[in-house]
């Protein structure tokens, strides 16, 4: 039963109370750029969350099974960064194979999840937080579905904002990131409900 707990912990805040973009601020670069639409939100936050699930899962492995046994663990930024930079040419030529009008709407973002600092950070938060192999992918997952959730809400803000009269002086990035600021602030609300 405890291990229930400890997982619904992991998943809830990693979705809402560390959240990658509105609690930590990482990831802003994707974040911004990717969520002017919805359909193109789906897309990336699909991606992301590939990304970090297995990202989470092979460099977990690659912590425990080769840098802590031959003691080369100064190796391993370079380690995890290769192995998102892998898994990220991997999803690009599965979305371009797959889904040209996606992979056209996702443009340079695609590639710049290889240095998106969320996916680097969820690997290294698994290993600070000495989680298990399973609690280590359970967070990455939750963590992208984080990060999907924060593109969707901010893509639907958006959508929205296109057709609302913005004053002359808030136009352009400044209303995407004073709303991106109220975001945040509102996901501050979600702390105090489980402690991690």
């Amino acid at each position: 039963m405890s291990e229930i707990i400890i997982i619904f912990n992991i998943v809830i805040s990693a979705i809402f109370i560390n959240n990658f973009v509105l609690s930590r601020f990482l990831g802003i670069c994707p974040f911004i750029g990717v969520s002017k639409k919805i359909e193109t939100s789906i897309g990336m936050g699909f991606a992301v969350i590939f990304v970090m699930s297995l990202a989470s899962a092979i460099t977990f492995l690659i912590q425990k099974f080769i840098l802590i046994p031959y003691k080369i663990n100064y190796l391993q930024t370079i380690s995890f960064i290769l192995v998102i930079a892998t898994l990220v040419q991997f999803i690009e030529m599965v979305i371009k194979k797959q889904s040209q009008g996606l992979y056209q709407a996702l443009g340079i973002y695609l590639p710049l999840i290889t240095t998106n600092c969320a996916v680097l950070g969820v690997t290294l938060l698994n290993l600070q937080k000495n989680f298990n192999f399973i609690e280590a992918v359970i967070n990455g997952f939750s963590s992208g579905v984080g990060f999907m959730f924060a593109l969707l809400i901010m893509a639907g803000i958006r959508e929205r904002l296109e057709y609302a009269e913005i004053p002359e002086i808030l136009k352009g990035a400044s209303i995407i990131f004073f709303t991106a600021g109220l975001l945040s602030i509102s996901f501050i609300g979600f702390s105090g409900i489980v402690k991690m």
